[in-house]
């Protein structure tokens, strides 16, 4: 089976993708699942360093995804270029904040020591929706990311290739 993307402007194909088996999608969850072992030992710090990297990625290549945005979704090119580089920002955001973001609490209790510990949950399911095809989910991937989790997206189907 194939999902189309549609240019709205003027209805031409974008570009055509196969979907995904059932069967697929389970290799793709017990693969995250496999990747989650090894991601949750990864030190805050390679993290930080890897979420910069994919906000350098995203301003390298800003025009390009801004484009994408315009042929699948006919976002104005002004704002889908802003777009991606708020995206760009909050992978900044989170690898220079997320380190305060996740340590330790100590909170009030009749114990020697108490304390609130973010620990990383798993495997993140992403449903999103298409209107803000790059930001819904770097406003959801750069946190969970950087907490130790992995993740999986199901995007919008009108917005395969963002």
């Amino acid at each position: 089976m194939t999902i189309q993307a549609i240019n709205p402007v003027d209805n031409s194909i974008v570009k055509e993708y196969t979907m995904h088996t059932a069967e697929e999608i389970g290799e793709i969850l017990k693969a995250s699942d496999k990747a989650f072992g090894s991601w949750r030992k990864v030190s805050l710090s390679e993290r930080a360093a890897l979420m910069r990297k994919a906000g350098d990625y995203l301003r390298d290549n800003k025009k390009e995804f801004g484009t994408l945005m315009v042929r699948e979704m006919g976002k104005p090119i002004r704002q889908a270029i802003g777009e991606v580089e708020k995206c760009a920002w909050v992978c900044d955001f989170y690898a220079d904040n997320a380190g305060e973001f996740l340590k330790d609490e100590p909170v009030e209790s009749d114990a020697s020591e108490s304390l609130v510990v973010y620990e990383p949950l798993g495997t993140i399911l992403a449903v999103m929706p298409w209107n803000f095809p790059f930001w819904q989910v770097f406003r959801f991937a750069a946190p969970a990311l950087m907490a130790g989790n992995t993740a999986v997206l199901k995007h919008a189907s009108n917005v395969p290739g963002c």
